[in-house]
C-alpha cells in the first residue's frame, strides 16, 4: 500500500507529464497555426477599387459604383412624382421632401424645420452668430466655407463654371445650372403681351410687371416704387448713406457691390472684354454690349412723350425726368433735390467742400471732372472749340457759342428797360447797371 507521500510524488509526475504534453501540444499547434496579421499589414493589403474613369480609389466596391455614376450619368433612382432621377438614393429621399413637405430637422431654438441636416447647421449659425470663414483681402466672415470661397471670387474673378455650348462662364455652379437650361430646356412660361419666354414662372411674373407698370416695392422714406426687392434695397442704401464695399487697395468705398467691382478694375487695369469693331476694351460684358449700339446705332428705348429713343433703359428714365419734373434725389443738408444721382453727388461737394480732381501741373484741385479738363486746357493750349466760319477756336464751348453770334449777328440778350440787345449775357449786366446806377 502506498503512503501518501508516493500518492503525491505520482499525482505531481502525472499532472507534470500532462503538462508537458499539453505545452507539446500548443507548441505544435502554434507551429501549424494560419499567421494572424497586424493592424497596419491588413490594411496595407486590404483591397482597393479604382474608377476606369479618373484616378479616385475607393475601399469598396459600392463606393466605386456610386462614383461611377457621377462620369457615365447614371440616374436609376425615380422620383414617383415627378420626372427627376437620381444618381443616389439618399438624394432621392431628400428630393421627395420637396414633395411631402417633410422637415425632420429641427432647430433647437427656433420653430423653424429644415429638409436637410446641413441646412439646419447653416441655420443655426444665425443664432450662435459664429462666422470662422475669414476672407482674406477684406474683412468680410462667413459661416460656410462655401460662402467664403464664393465671396473671394469677387476679389479674383474667377469664373470656373464654364458652358459647354457658349462662352459663357459663371462664378457658381448654381448659376451655371441655371443658364444650362436656356440651351436645353423649352421655355414653357409665355408671356401673353409679348413674345418673350421664360423657363420659370416667378421670371414670367416679374416680366409681366413691365406690361402694368406694377411697382410693388415701395420706399418708406419717400415715394419711389420699385419693380424689384434688391432695387429697393439699393435705393435704400441713399437714404442711410451707407457704404459698406471697401476697396483693399485705397481707401474708396461704396454702396453696391458691383461698383465697388467696377472700380477694382482700375487698379488691375484688366479688360477682357474687346469690341471687334474697333479697338475699346472694357472691363464688363455689359459695358461692351452698350458700347457696341454706338456701332449698330440701335436705339430700343423710345420716350413715350416725344419722339427721341435713347442706347440704354437708364438714359431713357432720366430723359423722362424732363416731362415729369421728377426730382427723386434729396439732398439730406439742404432742400435741393435733383434729377439724377450724380447730380446730387456733385452738389454734396458744395457742403463738404471736397474737390477729388486733381491738376498734374500745379496744385489747383476740382469739385467736378469737367471743371479739370476745362482747367488742363490752360496748361496744354488745347482748343477743340472750332468756329465753322473763320479760323478762331476756343478752349470752352460757350466761348465758341458767344462768338458765333458774331458772325450771325443775334443778340438774344435783351435789356427790358430800354430797346438794346447783347449778344452776351455778361454785356447786358454791364448795360443793365446804367438803369440801376450800380457802380462795379
Amino acid at each position: 500500500m502506498m503512503n501518501r507521500s508516493s500518492e503525491a510524488d505520482d499525482t505531481h509526475c502525472s499532472m507534470s507529464v500532462k503538462g508537458d504534453i499539453d505545452m507539446m501540444v500548443k507548441e505544435e499547434i502554434e507551429v501549424y497555426e494560419e499567421p494572424v496579421l497586424s493592424q497596419d499589414v491588413e490594411l496595407s493589403v486590404k483591397q482597393e477599387w479604382e474608377s476606369n474613369y479618373c484616378d479616385k480609389s475607393f475601399t469598396s466596391n459600392s463606393l466605386l459604383i456610386r462614383h461611377q455614376r457621377t462620369h457615365i450619368g447614371e440616374t436609376p433612382y425615380h422620383c414617383n412624382q415627378c420626372d427627376k432621377n437620381f444618381s443616389q438614393n439618399a438624394t432621392l429621399i431628400v428630393h421627395q421632401r420637396t414633395h411631402s413637405g417633410e422637415k425632420p430637422y429641427k432647430c433647437n431654438q427656433c420653430d423653424k424645420g429644415f429638409s436637410r441636416k446641413d441646412t439646419l447647421i447653416v441655420h443655426q449659425t444665425i443664432h450662435s452668430g459664429e462666422k470662422p470663414y475669414h476672407c482674406y483681402q477684406c474683412d468680410k466672415s462667413f459661416s460656410r466655407n462655401y460662402g467664403c470661397i464664393v465671396h473671394q471670387r469677387t476679389h479674383s474673378r474667377e469664373k470656373p463654371y464654364k458652358c459647354n455650348q457658349c462662352d459663357k462662364a459663371f462664378s457658381q455652379k448654381g448659376d451655371l445650372k441655371k443658364h444650362q437650361r436656356s440651351h436645353t430646356v423649352e421655355r414653357q412660361y409665355q408671356c401673353n403681351q409679348c413674345d418673350k419666354a421664360f423657363l420659370q414662372k416667378s421670371g414670367l411674373i416679374k416680366h409681366q410687371q413691365t406690361h402694368t407698370g406694377e411697382k410693388p416695392y415701395q420706399c418708406n422714406q419717400c415715394n419711389k416704387a420699385f419693380l424689384r426687392k434688391a432695387n429697393l434695397k439699393v435705393h435704400q442704401i441713399m437714404h442711410s448713406g451707407e457704404r459698406p464695399y471697401q476697396c483693399n487697395q485705397c481707401d474708396k468705398v461704396f454702396s453696391q457691390k458691383n461698383n465697388l467691382i467696377v472700380h477694382q478694375s482700375i487698379h488691375s487695369g484688366e479688360k477682357p472684354y474687346h469690341c471687334n469693331h474697333c479697338d475699346k476694351a472694357f472691363s464688363q460684358k455689359g459695358d461692351l454690349k452698350k458700347h457696341l449700339r454706338f456701332h449698330t446705332g440701335e436705339k430700343q428705348h423710345q420716350c413715350n412723350k416725344c419722339d427721341k429713343a435713347f442706347l440704354q433703359n437708364s438714359d431713357l428714365i432720366n430723359h423722362q425726368r424732363t416731362h415729369t419734373g421728377e426730382k427723386p434725389y434729396q439732398c439730406n443738408q439742404c432742400d435741393k433735390a435733383f434729377s439724377l444721382t450724380s447730380h446730387l453727388k456733385t452738389h454734396y461737394r458744395t457742403h463738404t467742400g471736397e474737390k477729388p480732381y486733381q491738376c498734374n501741373q500745379c496744385d489747383k484741385a476740382f469739385s467736378q471732372k469737367r471743371d479739370l479738363i476745362k482747367h488742363q486746357r490752360t496748361h496744354n493750349g488745347e482748343k477743340p472749340y472750332q468756329c465753322n466760319h473763320c479760323d478762331k477756336a476756343f478752349s470752352r464751348k460757350d466761348s465758341l457759342i458767344v462768338h458765333q453770334s458774331m458772325h450771325s449777328g443775334e443778340r438774344p440778350y435783351e435789356c427790358n428797360q430800354c430797346d438794346k440787345a447783347f449778344s452776351q449775357k455778361n454785356k447786358l449786366k454791364v448795360h443793365q447797371r446804367i438803369h440801376s446806377g450800380e457802380k462795379p
